[in-house]
């Protein structure tokens, strides 16, 4: 899978969770959906710094 697919699916799948967390009312589904929409973000985060690093990086070098 292309990192820039990954980034996106990744990035649909935590807004899917937070807006899923705004339209519940019970307190056990909030936690359970701030808990998935953290570990997504940090998953993102990590691809997005990956990245990052690598455009540093010349053919060349």
């Amino acid at each position: 899978m292309e990192i820039d697919k990954l980034l996106e699916n990744l990035a649909k799948e935590a807004n899917a969770a937070l807006t899923a967390m705004a339209k519940t009312k019970d307190v056990n589904e909030k936690e359970a959906y701030s808990r998935i929409a953290k570990n997504l973000c940090e998953s993102l985060e990590i691809f997005l710094n990956l990245q990052n690093e690598m455009m540093g990086f010349d053919d060349d070098d």
